[in-house]
């Protein structure tokens, strides 16, 4: 099933904010569990020079983590990304994600549920670091006849409030995708949009790849870069199926008040099934796992959508670095001028972009 290397998570910064000027906010246990899974996060976190100097820590973690420093270095002088402190500490996690996102879609329906806080407007995915937690939510929207997915997060930006760690997270990860994520994670810092997941993580995935693609070389060595492209010609082959499919539903969906319940939900199931089918296809034969894993079991609405949001605009910013010169900075700038119009005018300035973008040229 599709798992997020990252998300953006701001609601540390919220439950301040509800606490102080708001004297609480209607879902407290909700931001009770983000505050609290954050801070002890954080509270559990130790230098990372003193993980080095440590006699029992492992060599091959030693060896991540030197490296992981080296890629902090580089971050800050070469792509020109606010490092901080950031990823100068570090956590052991018992688990494989740092958290999990809940993502809830009606049953007849693309547009994702949206959950609006104070400041920071909305997002489309709701996090929690106790699985069980989002568990009893999905119930609830199910209830509602809402398709939903919930799904692990490997590392999540809090956009330089606090000084992200590293974790387990970065360095269960093979060197050039944990070097990658953490160039992702730090892009985050550079420029965030209310309600545009779309735009704000297809950003970070342009830095990831163009950053990689320094880093590589620099080591002389650039076959990781080969396996990061391959891995992203794998997302970009099946959002093509995956929008084939959101078209063909939204026409369906269109019809509400024409077909029957049980004929909406036969087709929705013939071409979610026809999605699964033409994206195994095409995983046998590719030499890594794909997005959406071996076998992603049955799609619907929400793997859809959380998809969508994550792969839409990569080659628009790609093409917006090369334009720019290739300097970090001037594309930082560039970004910050698409990022000042309305989502419109920035929609279509994107998919300008797109259109202009060739891997090999």
């Amino acid at each position: 099933m599709y798992k997020q290397l990252s998300q953006i998570y701001t609601l540390t910064l919220l439950i301040v904010i509800c606490f102080t000027f708001l004297n609480g906010c209607s879902s407290v246990s909700y931001y009770h569990q983000a505050v609290s899974g954050h801070l002890s996060l954080m509270m559990s976190t130790e230098p990372v020079e003193e993980w080095l100097a440590a006699g029992d820590t492992p060599d091959h973690l030693k060896k991540k983590l030197q490296l992981a420093q080296k890629a902090r270095q580089f971050a800050q002088d070469r792509l020109h990304l606010p490092v901080g402190d950031a990823f100068s500490e570090y956590v052991e996690l018992d688990r494989p994600w740092v958290l999990v996102n809940l993502v809830a879609v009606p049953e007849f329906s693309l547009d994702a549920h949206q959950w609006c806080y104070p400041f920071i407007g909305c997002q489309a995915y709701r996090g929690y670091y106790d699985l069980e937690d989002a568990r009893a939510e999905a119930r609830e929207f199910k209830q509602l006849n809402y398709d939903t997915f919930i799904g692990g997060v490997t590392a999540y930006s809090t956009l330089g409030w606090f000084d992200d760690p590293l974790h387990t997270g970065f360095t269960r990860l093979s060197d050039s995708r944990m070097v990658a994520l953490m160039f992702h994670e730090l892009a985050h810092q550079v420029i965030y949009i209310n309600e545009d997941t779309a735009f704000n993580e297809s950003f970070a995935t342009a830095v990831e790849l163009e950053g990689l693609r320094a880093w590589l070389e620099q080591q002389g060595d650039t076959s990781g870069f080969d396996t990061a492209l391959e891995r992203l010609r794998q997302r970009e082959q099946t959002l093509e199926l995956v929008e084939d499919a959101t078209a063909r539903l939204r026409q369906l969906y269109d019809q509400q008040a024409t077909l029957s319940d049980s004929s909406l939900r036969e087709q929705k199931r013939r071409i979610l099934a026809g999605l699964r089918q033409a994206y195994l296809a095409l995983a046998a034969n590719w030499n890594q796992p794909g997005p959406f894993g071996s076998d992603p079991g049955e799609l619907n609405n929400a793997n859809l959508a959380l998809f969508r949001q994550y792969n839409q605009y990569v080659p628009a910013f790609r093409q917006l670095f090369r334009e720019s010169g290739e300097h970090f900075d001037r594309f930082y700038e560039a970004v910050h001028q698409l990022g000042e119009l309305d989502a419109e005018d920035r929609a279509a300035r994107l998919n300008s972009l797109t259109q202009r973008f060739h891997e090999n040229l």
